[in-house]
């Protein structure tokens, strides 16, 4: 079992940021620890005060906690072999759904996944601040957990969260103690703002980095 060991992390940036922002990672490493109520609601209320097109508020989130053993083992199962190697420590697993069209004229909601996401980050954020850790995955069976979890027609699984307190990294197989140690990296800013046109690098940048 992966037990709790205190860890720091923060991420390497030429510009100042909130330390919510820099403390945020994607861990493997997960404790036993569980999450009380009160936090848990908490971190759901701040995904809740999340803009959407139209005030749509096109999220629903499914949550199964470690000490409901069934329903949680039902989630893990979805996931992909290589994230069940280590999903299975968390003490929540959290699928969020996302609702594909708009109420008041029953057409598609092309910002939905969008919003489901501004969601989401709201949620890392409140989690984060409470000291939990988040790690999104894309894999896992999107028709199983249709079936498995009842969700209706106009509703669509958007991912798999794994949540819970960091745990020690020495505990988990050789070659996702090294993805452990692997400091976190992202395409240049320079590469992801433009000034104007797609394509031409945003001018505060190179001002900031002259």
């Amino acid at each position: 079992m992966l037990h709790t060991t205190k860890m720091t992390h923060t991420t390497s940036n030429k510009y100042p940021l909130h330390h919510l922002v820099t403390n945020r990672k994607s861990i493997r490493a997960f404790s036993e620890k569980s999450v009380d109520d009160d936090t848990l609601v908490s971190i759901f209320e701040a995904a809740r005060w999340a803009p959407s097109s139209f005030n749509e508020q096109p999220w629903r989130f499914i949550i199964t906690r470690k000490s409901d053993s069934s329903a949680f083992e039902k989630m893990l199962g979805l996931l992909d072999q290589s994230n069940r190697i280590w999903a299975q420590y968390s003490a929540v697993l959290i699928m969020p759904v996302a609702k594909t069209h708009i109420s008041k004229t029953g057409t598609g909601n092309r910002h939905a996944f969008h919003d489901v996401g501004m969601a989401v980050g709201n949620l890392t954020l409140q989690a984060t601040a409470a000291g939990l850790y988040l790690h999104q995955m894309g894999g896992f069976s999107i028709q199983g957990a249709i079936e498995q979890f009842d969700i209706p027609a106009g509703f669509e699984p958007v991912s798999i969260i794994a949540m819970g307190y960091r745990g020690d990294p020495a505990l988990l197989p050789v070659h996702l103690q090294e993805k452990e140690k692997q400091p976190a990296n992202r395409i240049p800013l320079d590469q992801l703002i433009y000034s104007n046109t797609f394509g031409e690098v945003f001018d505060g940048i190179q001002t900031k980095q002259a």
